[in-house]
């Protein structure tokens, strides 16, 4: 039997049933004076204030009064409250004035069992083979993606993860998810793999190891960015990659500025003349492959062909974190000798043409359920008008990338989402601010519910049902 002092929550599907002064399992509305809340502040951006933020009564009388209005006013759905069961209108439904244009901005915190996060994490070093499961605290929440230039991708979360699995896992997905949204720290492992910490916009760390630098490009582009700088001062450079290792000799670079030849001969897969594939296995060494010794990549130097007692090799990797400096003995073998300062010169410089290493996440969402009923009473409509870019999408006020075709399918670098914006409901599932913003008039013929449009100055004033409280945040220009 529930206790008279409870009151049921229909903000998510969990439907707790919360005591006076307690919060539910979301931790994210609670029992006041007998009323459901939200127990974070409505969040509006202001964009001509400096980054920070105060959370401040909407009858405060530190505003003004003046009317708001313009792109440097956004009224974000965080801390607005749920459509849930998506029956009713959006909590905020928010009327005000851009460059002269009448607009009707529909706010939400809106529940997504169908979503996750691609992660991009810029490094070389195999962290794991294509497809390989990666796990938080033991339990499978994603994979390895196709490698980017210079950076090794995960797709996590999704609702196979989030629903389809055993309790656990699901639990460990979303806890994972919100963590990485909200610009966290989240320790991951990847079956016959590395173990990283994962954080947007920090540097991976890898089996203990914080990246610095991701790569300045392949061995093949490396030769050709840089080949004429090394021109007279070296014999041959090989750039070890461990996906196209570059030799500058026989590179197209290295031929039109007429590079001689030098008689070496690289243990891989030629592609192209001065491309090699396959020189050695993935792994954390030299360019991102196995080796700790870059000579082994090579087989024996051709007399024939212009090897000679004397002749200089540079051998570095695609970040110049790694470069030996050799000259051939009288049996043609590779002796290692002290990096001369010029081609010292020219390993720093790779290096400085290298960005520092940093980790991505981008949240990604299907958009398209019954939330779409918190807009209008046609949901079609709406897709429609997105499809046709009539109607923006944002989440926490911030750019979304809309994949083409059906439905509401959209992507937010987190990083430019406010702190904190990201929550979750026990189902379990991520709980995302989403705003659709459009002209009024198309809000009208979009089936749109006219009756509950607010003007901003209203909404600061009284508030809405979920709360009384607002936050003002600024950005950095």
């Amino acid at each position: 039997m529930n206790s008279p002092d409870k009151i049921r929550c229909d903000a998510c599907p969990v439907m707790c049933y919360i005591s006076e002064g307690k919060t539910g399992a979301c931790d994210r509305y609670a029992n006041h004076d007998g009323k459901i809340i939200r127990c974070d502040p409505l969040t509006i951006i202001d964009r001509r204030l400096a980054k920070g933020d105060k959370i401040q009564p909407f009858l405060a009388a530190n505003w003004d009064g003046q009317t708001l209005s313009g792109h440097d006013i956004v009224v974000s759905a965080i801390g607005a409250g749920t459509t849930y069961p998506d029956y009713k209108p959006a909590p905020f439904i928010v009327s005000r004035e851009i460059d002269g244009v009448d607009c009707v901005t529909v706010v939400t915190e809106a529940i997504f069992s169908y979503c996750g996060v691609k992660v991009k994490i810029d490094t070389d070093r195999h962290i794991g083979a294509e497809a390989a499961s990666v796990r938080a605290d033991g339990e499978a929440i994603g994979h390895v993606m196709t490698a980017e230039y210079g950076s090794q991708m995960l797709s996590l979360g999704g609702v196979d993860h989030l629903t389809g699995g055993s309790k656990p896992e699901g639990r460990k997905t979303c806890d994972a998810l919100l963590r990485l949204c909200n610009k966290e720290a989240v320790e991951l492992t990847i079956d016959g793999g590395s173990s990283i910490i994962v954080q947007a916009g920090r540097a991976p760390v890898i089996d203990g190891k914080a990246e610095e630098r991701m790569r300045v490009g392949c061995g093949s582009a490396t030769i050709g960015m840089f080949a004429s700088q090394w021109q007279g001062l070296v014999d041959e450079v090989v750039v070890v990659d461990d996906h196209i290792t570059g030799v500058v000799s026989e590179h197209q670079a290295g031929k039109i500025i007429d590079w001689a030849d030098t008689g070496i001969r690289i243990n891989g897969r030629r592609s192209t003349p001065g491309r090699y594939f396959k020189v050695a296995e993935p792994g954390n060494g030299w360019g991102g492959t196995n080796i700790d010794d870059p000579l082994a990549i090579l087989g024996q130097w051709r007399a024939t062909k212009g090897a000679r007692a004397g002749l200089s090799l540079l051998m570095v990797s695609t970040t110049g974190e790694h470069a030996g400096y050799y000259v051939l003995n009288d049996a043609l073998e590779p002796v290692m000798l002290p990096m001369p300062a010029a081609l010292q010169t020219s390993v720093d410089l790779i290096a400085q043409n290298c960005e520092p290493a940093l980790c991505t996440v981008l949240f990604m969402c299907g958009a398209g359920g019954s939330l779409r009923s918190g807009v209008t009473d046609n949901p079609i409509h709406l897709t429609r008008s997105v499809h046709s870019d009539e109607t923006s999408v944002t989440i926490g006020g911030a750019p979304t990338y809309r994949w083409p075709g059906g439905g509401i399918t959209v992507m937010v670098d987190v990083m430019e989402v406010p702190d904190g914006a990201f929550g979750y409901v026990p189902t379990p599932a991520l709980v995302a601010p989403l705003e659709f913003t459009t002209r009024r008039d198309a809000y009208q013929r979009l089936g749109g519910h006219n009756a509950h449009i607010r003007n901003l100055d209203d909404v600061l004033e009284t508030g809405g049902e979920y709360g009384a409280d607002v936050r003002v945040i600024g950005e950095d220009p």
